[in-house]
C-alpha cells in the first residue's frame, strides 16, 4: 500500500462504529533489573523499577481503534474486585471507547501478570477463571451485543477461552451482525471453528490454526492444507491466519489461498499484536476498505505493535511514519540528529531497555572496530555510536583525515547490527551528546585510562556504569594508513 492510499483509507475509517467483545484482561508489566540470583532457590532476582497496566484482550482491540481513530463499544464481564476497578479505570480514560463490563461475582477479573528484564519476559503469571459465563450474566451480554451493534460497521468477537463467547453469545454476534450488515470477526483460540457459523472471517495464528486442525503449519504449503481443511470444517466465509514474520495468510471461499508479507520489523514484544491485527483488520471493513487493504492495514499496524513493550496500540500516524521508513534504506534509517536520538531513546526508556552509548571516528573499520562495538552491545538492550564529524575528524586526527567522508562513514556503521543509532556530532568531544542521551552504559576502549573518557564524570554521577572494551592488538586506522603510505 502506498502511502497516499493509507492515508486514504484512514481517513475513510476515521469515526466508524466497532464493536468488540469477548474475553477481557487485565494486562500487568513489572520491569526491573536483574543482577543476582537468588539464595533460596536457582532463580532471578527481579528488582523491580516500574509497572504498567493496561486493558489486554477484547480490551486491547478497543484500545486500538480508539488509536487508530474509530469509535469502540467494549463489551465484556469482569469479577467483581480490585482488577475489575482498574479495568474500569482505564476505560473511563478512553474517551472514543464506550465500555459495558458486567459483573460476575462468582469469577475473578482475568489479569495476566509480565515480569519483564532487558526487553526480555522472565514470567507471566495469569489469574483466571475459564468456566464459562451462564445464566443471567450470560443474557446480559447477548442483550448488550444487540444493543450496542446498532449502527456498527463491524464486530470484533475476541475467544480468548476464558468463557465469554459461549455458543450463545456466538448466535447473537452473528444475529446482530446480520441485522446491521456488519461484518462479523472473529479471533479464535478455539479446537475447532464449527462453532463460529457464518462468521465472515476468523483469524486464528499459525500456532491455533494447527491446533484446530492437528496439521502443521511452517510453510506456506503447509498453511494452505491446513486452511483447506479448515474452511472445510466451518461454515465461515473465510480464514486469515497471521504468521507473525511469515505475514499473512487467506484462504477464502472458491479462491486461492493468499500470501500477504511485509518485511519484518525489530520486534520488542509481540504481546497483543494479534488484537491490534484485528482492530485495525475491523475498522478498515467498518470504513468501506475491501478485504485486500484490510489485511494489509492490519499487517501494518500490527509491524509497529511489537515494536512496543507490553500490550501496545498504533495510531494513525505511526502507521504513515512506518509505511514511509518501510521505503527508505534501513541503514540509512539509523542516522540521526541528536535531536531525533533524545526522541528515540525515551521511547525505548518507555520500554525498559538498557541503553549503551560509545563515540569514535570510525575511519577505515576494521576487525578491531567490529569486536569493541559487539561487545559493546552485549551489555546493553540499544547501542548508540557518536560519530565525529568530518571537521571533528580533522581536528583530533589532523591533515589527511578522515578518509572516508561522514556519510560513508555512518553508513557503513548503521550497516552493522549491533549498532542501532549513528548520531554525528561536530564538537571536539561527545559530551553534549551524553548529557542528552544520558546512558546506562559508557563505553570505550580498554587503551582508555577511567580519567581519561568523555563523560564518564557526568555518567556514574547518575548512576550510570562506565565500561571497558577488551582492546584487540594489531588493529587501528593510523596502523592501516602507515601500510599503506609504505606500500605493505
Amino acid at each position: 500500500m502506498d502511502v497516499s492510499a493509507l492515508q486514504d483509507l484512514l481517513t475513510t475509517a476515521a469515526g466508524a462504529r466497532v464493536v468488540a467483545i469477548g474475553d477481557l484482561m487485565v494486562d500487568r508489566f513489572v520491569y526491573g533489573d536483574v543482577s543476582r540470583v537468588s539464595a533460596e532457590a536457582p532463580i532471578a532476582v527481579l528488582s523491580r523499577t516500574r509497572e504498567t497496566v493496561m486493558l489486554g484482550a477484547a480490551g486491547n482491540v478497543a484500545r486500538n481503534l480508539a488509536a487508530l481513530g474509530g469509535v469502540a463499544t467494549l463489551i465484556g464481564a469482569v469479577g467483581d474486585d480490585a482488577a475489575a476497578h482498574e479495568a474500569l479505570a482505564l476505560i473511563g480514560a478512553e474517551s472514543a471507547i464506550e465500555g459495558f463490563l458486567l459483573t460476575d461475582p462468582a469469577r475473578p477479573t482475568t489479569v495476566k501478570t509480565r515480569f519483564v528484564c532487558g526487553g526480555q519476559q522472565l514470567l507471566r503469571v495469569d489469574l483466571e477463571d475459564v468456566a464459562p459465563i451462564s445464566g443471567e450474566i450470560e443474557q446480559r451480554v447477548i442483550h448488550t451485543v444487540r444493543e450496542a451493534a446498532r449502527g456498527a460497521g463491524a464486530i470484533l468477537l475476541s475467544d480468548y477461552g476464558k468463557g465469554v463467547a459461549t455458543p450463545r453469545v456466538v448466535e447473537a454476534c452473528l444475529a446482530a451482525a446480520r441485522a446491521e450488515r456488519a461484518i462479523l470477526v472473529i479471533d479464535s483460540k478455539a479446537r475447532g471453528f464449527d462453532r463460529y457459523g457464518s462468521a465472515d472471517i476468523v483469524k486464528p495464528n499459525a500456532g491455533e490454526l494447527a491446533y484446530a486442525t492437528d496439521m502443521p503449519t511452517g510453510t506456506d504449503e503447509e498453511i494452505e492444507a491446513a486452511l483447506e481443511v479448515a474452511l472445510g470444517l466451518c461454515g465461515s466465509g473465510a480464514i486469515l491466519v497471521t504468521r507473525a514474520a511469515q505475514g499473512m495468510s487467506l484462504a477464502a471461499r472458491g479462491q486461492a489461498v493468499r500470501h500477504f508479507r511485509r518485511a519484518p520489523r525489530d520486534v520488542a514484544d509481540s504481546s497483543g499484536a494479534g488484537d491490534t491485527a484485528l482492530a485495525a483488520l475491523g475498522l478498515a471493513l467498518a470504513g468501506g476498505a475491501n478485504l485486500v487493504q484490510a489485511i494489509e492495514l492490519a499487517l501494518l499496524a500490527s509491524s509497529v505493535a511489537v515494536e512496543k513493550p507490553g500490550t501496545a496500540t498504533v495510531s494513525p500516524g505511526e502507521l504513515i511514519d512506518a509505511e514511509v521508513r518501510s521505503r527508505r534504506d534501513p541503514s540509512r534509517a539509523k542516522i540521526a540528529t541528536a535531536h531525533r536520538m533524545v526522541e528515540e531513546v525515551a521511547r525505548w526508556r518507555r520500554w525498559g531497555l538498557k541503553i549503551g552509548f560509545t563515540n569514535g571516528c570510525f575511519d577505515i573499520l576494521h576487525p578491531g572496530h567490529i569486536a569493541y562495538l559487539t561487545q559493546a552491545k552485549g551489555w546493553c538492550d540499544r547501542l548508540i555510536v557518536g560519530l565525529n564529524t568530518d571537521r571533528s575528524v580533522r581536528a583530533a586526527k589532523g591533515r589527511g583525515r578522515p578518509v572516508n567522508d561522514l556519510d560513508a562513514r555512518a553508513l557503513v556503521l548503521a550497516g552493522l547490527a549491533c549498532v542501532d543509532l549513528v548520531v554525528p556530532f561536530d564538537e571536539d568531544t561527545p559530551q553534549a551528546l551524553i548529557d542528552a542521551a544520558r546512558p546506562d552504559i559508557l563505553v570505550k576502549g580498554g587503551d582508555y585510562r577511567i580519567e581519561d573518557v568523555v563523560g564518564h564524570g557526568a555518567v556514574t554521577g547518575y548512576g550510570g556504569e562506565l565500561r571497558l572494551a577488551t582492546f584487540v592488538e594489531g588493529h587501528s586506522t593510523s596502523a592501516t594508513l602507515r601500510r599503506f603510505a609504505q606500500g605493505e
